[in-house]
């Protein structure tokens, strides 16, 4: 660890320490190491698929047979999914009374697979799917994924998962509980998310303007990194949460 890292740390430990109200913020970035790749750049499934084609909700309701042969593999590989110490570490530091809410851009359950409650769901979830017709819920393991597309049990409607699509918009619910969350925070951790996608990318700036102190977990700097960032710490999620962990341990 570079000397500067190490200084970092210290510093958003003791910060962190002296708050009770800490707003997570989670991207893609978070969940890598969980083997669940990012929509953009390269490796795993997007390779292979094309997420605004797969993942569009025209296209779905257009074809969804075909979306369903896809998303088959997409939910089958975040299904058997297992947490990282990124969010194991989130979850012990909301035990311990600091984190209070994490609002995820992630589909894949994998905080509250960890043990975190509290858990905002800004783009949905693919553990469940929910018919586009009577808008039932159900969860994916009580569904047949061997028809496609599957009919729901109660209309035998169209079944999505119940994740957003583009071209649809954010569950308004889950947005203002993030919005509300950004604003009444001490302190919103920021990990492994480029700030670019809104309206999440906003919530980060909304907290920082409430006087929250903004600290950035990410390989590479950011979008946010220069514009609403207090401290940076440089690296993988699952390697910077559980030294920072470790530091606020330490008192």
């Amino acid at each position: 660890m570079s000397h500067h890292l190490e200084l970092e740390l210290k510093n958003a430990a003791k910060r962190l320490a002296n708050t009770r109200k800490v707003t997570v913020l989670t991207g893609a970035g978070i969940s890598v190491a969980s083997g669940i790749r990012p929509f953009r750049g390269k490796g795993g499934l997007w390779e292979k698929y094309d997420p605004e084609v797969v993942v569009n909700i025209a296209n779905f309701r257009r074809s969804p047979a075909d979306a369903w042969l896809m998303l088959r593999e997409i939910v089958g590989v975040i299904a058997v999914a297992d947490p990282n110490p990124a969010h194991l570490a989130i979850t012990m530091l909301q035990k311990m009374g600091l984190v209070r809410c994490i609002i995820t851009q992630n589909v894949d359950g994998l905080h509250q697979k960890a043990g975190s409650r509290e858990v905002v769901e800004f783009h949905g979830s693919t553990s469940r799917v929910v018919c586009l017709e009577c808008n039932a819920i159900y969860p994916l393991a009580d569904v047949d994924l061997g028809v496609v597309p599957p009919p729901c049990f109660n209309c035998g409607g169209l079944l999505k998962p119940d994740a957003v699509f583009f071209g649809e918009p954010i569950p308004p619910a889950a947005l203002l509980r993030a919005r509300v969350e950004s604003q009444q925070c001490d302190a919103m951790l920021v990990i492994g998310t480029s700030g670019m996608v809104e309206p999440a990318a906003s919530l980060p700036a909304l907290a920082r303007s409430s006087g929250a102190l903004i600290i950035e977990v990410n390989p590479e700097p950011s979008w946010l990194t220069t514009t609403a960032v207090d401290i940076f710490l440089q690296g993988k999620a699952e390697e910077i949460m559980p030294l920072l962990l470790a530091e606020i341990e330490k008192g």
